[in-house]
């Protein structure tokens, strides 16, 4: 998507995020929080706060990283946001001195990393910040490339009296990449969300960790540790030290 930069999604979306996802999935916070121990814990792309803020509430020190001013601000807005030390980057660079015992990614959001040379980057550093014990966690969907047709693919995700949201996708294959606009119409216009990922199959990030001195420790099928399989739509990948 010509003109797509780190921070695009998140300073365009950052007025309607909470409204779209207002809570984190049942069970992340108990899960996150069980292997951080007494922390200090670090969140790649913090976004406006859905993942940390619950960490905070359990007296977590929480670190995080976003690209998107946009977002952090939102953040800042919410109550404890004010306690999440955030650095503004490139969350592949991992910029930030501590070691933790617990890195994180959520929503998807390590496939914003648009090639598989920043994904695995993004391992390495990881790696270098995990303290000896420390884990990596990842939570991803599962690619479904039936959802496309020659292709594309077009969405409705709401419908409402006075307001309509679409999203219109393309995939390349070759390049693992699908590029969405998620289009909110209302009576007072249209406006455009764009989003850019490059997806990768589970087998595929277990090989980066391994490239990265990492090993798969744990895959569920969700925060809640059901039983990971071949018909999960997603997965919530544990990884640490060989």
């Amino acid at each position: 998507m010509e003109g797509y930069e780190p921070p695009t999604y998140g300073d365009r979306v950052a007025d309607r995020y909470d409204t779209w996802h207002p809570e984190a999935d049942e069970g992340a916070a108990d899960f996150l929080a069980e292997l951080a121990g007494p922390g200090p814990v670090l969140e790649l792309a913090v976004g406006s706060g859905r993942m940390s803020l619950p960490l905070v509430q359990r007296d977590l020190e929480v670190h995080g990283i976003d690209a998107s001013e946009a977002m952090v601000e939102k953040l800042r807005t919410r109550p404890g946001g004010d306690k999440v030390q955030v650095t503004i980057g490139d969350f592949a660079d991992v910029g930030v001195e501590s070691r933790f015992p617990l890195v994180f990614v959520a929503f998807n959001t390590f496939f914003a990393l648009l090639t598989q040379e920043d994904q695995v980057r993004c391992f390495r550093n990881v790696a270098e910040h995990l303290t000896g014990e420390g884990v990596f966690v990842i939570e991803a969907f599962v690619p479904d490339l039936s959802r496309f047709d020659r292709g594309q693919r077009v969405g409705t995700p709401e419908v409402e009296l006075d307001r309509a949201r679409i999203e219109v996708s393309t995939h390349d294959g070759a390049n693992q990449r699908v590029s969405t606009q998620i289009v909110e119409m209302t009576e007072g216009g249209i406006r455009l969300y764009p989003v850019d990922l490059r997806y990768a199959w589970p087998s595929e990030l277990d090989l980066m960790a391994q490239l990265a001195g990492l090993r798969l420790r744990d895959r569920w099928a969700d925060w809640v540790r059901s039983p990971f399989g071949s018909d999960s739509e997603k997965h919530v990948s544990v990884y640490g030290r060989n």
